[in-house]
């Protein structure tokens, strides 16, 4: 009895397919940015304590709270729309949340039910002016990125007299969950093991919300109602799928989110203030392009979101580690966000084609 000969071709095409199938996945070139990064900023802020874990803290809780907004804005760029109202939107969750406790004594956790309540009803009109009007997300949220730091400044002036607002009593549980600064060390003296140190309560918070956001838009059915609409919105529509009240969700998440940061600063800094964070609309956009969504939406993952947001946080606090002139720092965040996309197309670009290459 003589053996069917092996197919040799047939095992090598396999094994490529599966060694590029890692590249396909959006979050790869995310991932191999974050460590091309982590190493470059480790290997010239060794001396200075980059890799400890005191230094770590320091780009992890700038991370977390660009990372807070950016898994929801990253919602929107996969559906095909943007939201730039957040910048707005982080003041006026800090400043509601200061008023309703210290100037109307009301309990602070019914101040953050408040000023969640704000900002869901801006994400509302965000998203009704959005599907009602058609008029493109970026018009729509840039208009009312002014109205609402219109109003912070306003408002702020009118009922409370002034634009920086104290919150000097948050409470124990409220200042553990929101603003505090915590540790974990496993032992004492000089056998005592850091697991981390001073990380702040939203670098937790980013945790959770990267989970949540993990199962809707993995897990759940609606992640896949998300990448349809941004495919094709159209067919998505006649597919069934509730393509204006999602859109409509999805305005509210990123406006609830913009709110959260802002109380978390609020609460760790006992002090609010109506300046609007133009940066941090920027910020929040580059972390999602570079952990692979693309901007032309029905692409990416939270994963991918994640490794953009250690990445741009390391680039943005690392160069305070190393010898390099500070003001080298916009250089290196611009040349992050080019290179990111550019091996983001490339990647994913080599293993579709080599993938169809198989198939023929």
């Amino acid at each position: 009895m003589v053996d069917a000969p092996v197919d040799i071709s047939s095992t090598k095409e396999k094994r490529s397919i599966s060694f590029l199938g890692p590249l396909r996945r959006p979050e790869a070139g995310a991932a191999a940015a974050f460590v091309l990064i982590l190493v470059f900023f480790g290997y010239f802020g060794l001396d200075r304590n980059f890799m400890t874990a005191l230094g770590a803290s320091t780009w992890l809780n700038f991370a977390s709270k660009v990372g807070i907004i950016a898994i929801p804005i990253g919602f929107l760029m996969i559906a095909g729309e943007l939201d730039i109202s957040v910048g707005a939107l982080i003041p006026a969750g800090g400043i509601v949340l200061a008023m309703s406790v210290e100037t109307f004594g009301l309990n602070i956790w019914l101040g953050v039910a408040i000023s969640f309540g704000f900002a869901a009803a801006i994400g509302w009109v965000n998203g009704m002016l959005v599907t009602r009007t058609q008029v493109p997300s970026f018009i729509v949220t840039l208009a009312t990125l002014f109205v609402v730091a219109g109003l912070n400044a306003y408002v702020s002036k009118q009922v409370a007299g002034t634009t920086q607002h104290s919150l000097q009593d948050a409470g124990v549980v409220s200042e553990f969950i929101f603003g505090d600064y915590h540790s974990l060390i496993l032992g004492e003296g000089e056998t005592a093991i850091t697991v981390f140190r001073s990380l702040q309560s939203s670098f937790f918070i980013w945790i959770a919300v990267a989970i949540a956001g993990f199962y809707v838009l993995h897990v759940s059915h609606w992640g896949n109602w998300i990448f349809a609409m941004g495919g094709d919105q159209e067919s998505a529509r006649n597919a069934g799928i509730p393509t204006a009240k999602l859109k409509i969700a999805l305005f509210i998440l990123s406006a609830m989110a913009a709110a959260l940061v802002g109380m978390t600063e609020a609460v760790l800094a006992n002090t609010a203030s109506t300046t609007t964070q133009f940066g941090m609309i920027f910020n929040t956009i580059i972390c999602v392009v570079v952990g692979g969504v693309l901007l032309t939406g029905g692409f990416g993952t939270v994963l991918g979101v994640v490794f953009g947001t250690l990445t741009f946080g390391i680039v943005f606090q690392g160069i305070n580690f190393t010898a390099f002139d500070k003001d080298l720092n916009m250089l290196f965040i611009g040349s992050l966000l080019l290179v990111a996309v550019l091996m983001n197309d490339t990647l994913r670009n080599l293993a579709t084609s080599a993938a169809t290459t198989k198939k023929k």
